[in-house]
């Protein structure tokens, strides 16, 4: 009887184990199957995660918005018959869409400054300033990897972010690309919120923040500096963006009145100059006898000044792509740039 009670109880109890391990086994499979973070990255992304999420969050809310823009800005050109009719004739009726697509762009062309000071300039200077860094110098994890898993974590949610924003608003603009009345394409407001621009730009404005915070130690020393730093970027990325392109020369020799005077330029293209040519082949401001009272003693003038034609100097629109990635190529080799620099400094005077 005791033979069996110890027989039942000991295959009851087996039974009973390996129906708990059963269900171990299968709730740790399952669980090893999750993919979830661990180690260093999870400890950045946890710090981090509040200035994570809202990122994140806003570029959802962002992208759903622009993606109900674009669905109205085709309905309205399907309902105006656009190409068949331009947009110069649709008087006021387009002036909605134009004005969203300039609130947008502003918002966006903010993005670099405000992610420099609110998550690059923080990134490492708070650490320093309340003494985070030196817990961390005092485990087992490097200082290298530190700074790596932190620099990658945030470059990788500004790319998420930006790059999506970017296609998006581009799709959302596509159907009007070649429209000087929605936007120009060589404008700040379309240049530097499509393709790769804004993602180099901002990954600049961020690491450049970071290392600024690294330098001074102070959070709010760096984000103040970060903001001057930011600004700048964009000042000087204006006025050097024209130069990204190759010009584009055109000539003609038939004088410079009447429908056929004036060179017919692609459709798209950006003016950038215009002069007159001479019979000699010099250039002459176009200003030359805008002085005439006349049109007779204007055409008097021209003949007197030998002037024979058109220069018009422009960059088609064929260029943008080209011009962009060409500019986020050098954005990329600066942030590079700067990420040796935080390595070269963080192995030594980080902490």
């Amino acid at each position: 009887m005791s033979t069996f009670t110890r027989g039942s109880t000991s295959t009851s109890t087996g039974s009973t184990s390996d129906g708990k391990n059963g269900s171990m086994n299968g709730a740790t499979t399952e669980a090893n199957r999750r993919p979830r973070l661990s180690g260093m990255t999870w400890l950045v992304w946890r710090q981090h995660r509040a200035a994570f999420w809202t990122i994140l969050a806003a570029t959802a809310l962002s992208v759903a918005w622009m993606v109900y823009q674009r669905g109205q800005l085709v309905d309205f050109l399907d309902g105006y018959g656009y190409p068949g009719k331009s947009l110069y004739e649709a008087d006021g009726a387009f002036q909605q869409y134009n004005d969203a697509f300039s609130f947008v762009s502003m918002g966006l062309q903010a993005i670099p400054i405000l992610l420099g000071v609110f998550l690059g300039a923080p990134l490492i200077a708070g650490d320093l300033e309340n003494g985070t860094a030196k817990l961390v110098a005092a485990q087992s994890m490097s200082r290298t990897r530190w700074l790596a898993t932190k620099l990658a974590l945030a470059g990788l949610v500004v790319v998420v972010s930006t790059g999506g924003l970017s296609a998006v608003f581009g799709w959302w603009w596509s159907p009007v690309k070649s429209e000087a009345t929605a936007m120009e394409w060589i404008s700040s407001e379309a240049f530097n919120n499509t393709g790769p621009v804004p993602v180099a730009l901002t990954l600049l404005s961020v690491f450049g923040g970071v290392a600024i915070g690294v330098v001074l130690r102070r959070t709010l020393m760096a984000m103040v500096v970060t903001f001057g730093f930011t600004v700048a970027v964009q000042l000087v990325w204006s006025y050097s963006m024209l130069s990204l392109g190759n010009a584009v020369t055109i000539t003609t020799n038939k004088g410079v009145t009447g429908e056929s005077g004036f060179p017919s330029l692609p459709r798209g293209a950006y003016e950038l100059d215009q002069s007159y040519v001479t019979g000699s082949g010099d250039l002459v401001g176009s200003g030359t006898c805008a002085g005439s009272e006349t049109d007779a003693a204007r055409q008097v003038c021209l003949d007197k000044a030998d002037v024979v034609g058109w220069s018009v100097e422009y960059l088609p629109m064929s260029q943008m792509n080209v011009m962009q990635w060409f500019g986020a190529s050098i954005l990329f080799a600066l942030t590079a740039g700067v990420v040796a620099f935080l390595f070269l400094w963080g192995r030594k005077r980080l902490v």
